[in-house]
């Protein structure tokens, strides 16, 4: 079993990708006043995904003899300026999502606690997909700009829910 140090550890970043999910609904909805379904659908997709992260903590936890202890979430930010800011503070938000995951990574191997490294190796894989994702679609939507391009891009992004 996990240390109680690395449990407290796994329950905190639990709490953050249950914050993730929050992030991205944010963004969603952001999208969805702005009327771009497409990015709408494409963040709620993604917020789906930090759920699904945020559930493998939680049956990790359990698993290893430790207790998924569910936490209470901030309130991500509800006002966003321009698709760019959006796509930029998700980007930013998964390169700080990576360096949790390396300090999780980290204390595992300090302490020499091989089946939470393996568990984690999975999340630094996926890291390095998110931050490759985020870093592509932002580069587009300061391509499309603010005009007809971000239209089109609209609906490329909302493509993602459907498949």
């Amino acid at each position: 079993m996990p240390s109680k140090k690395m449990l407290d550890a796994l329950n905190s970043h639990m709490k953050e990708e249950f914050y993730s999910g929050y992030f991205y609904l944010s963004m969603a909805s952001y999208f969805e006043t702005e009327n771009l379904p497409g990015f709408a659908t494409w963040f709620k997709a993604q917020a789906r995904e930090e759920l699904e992260h945020a559930l493998k903590f939680f049956a990790y936890l359990n698993e290893v003899g430790g207790h998924a202890a569910l936490q209470a979430i901030s309130a991500p930010p509800t006002s966003f300026k321009s698709p760019q800011e959006v796509f930029q503070l998700g980007l930013d938000h998964e390169k700080k999502v990576t360096a949790a995951i390396w300090k999780l990574m980290a204390q595992a191997k300090k302490e020499e606690d091989y089946a939470t490294e393996i568990f984690l190796q999975w999340f630094v894989k996926e890291q390095v997909e998110e931050e490759a994702s985020f870093t592509e679609a932002l580069h587009k939507v300061e391509l499309g700009g603010d005009g007809r391009g971000i239209l089109v891009l609209d609906h490329e992004f909302g493509k993602r829910g459907a498949g």
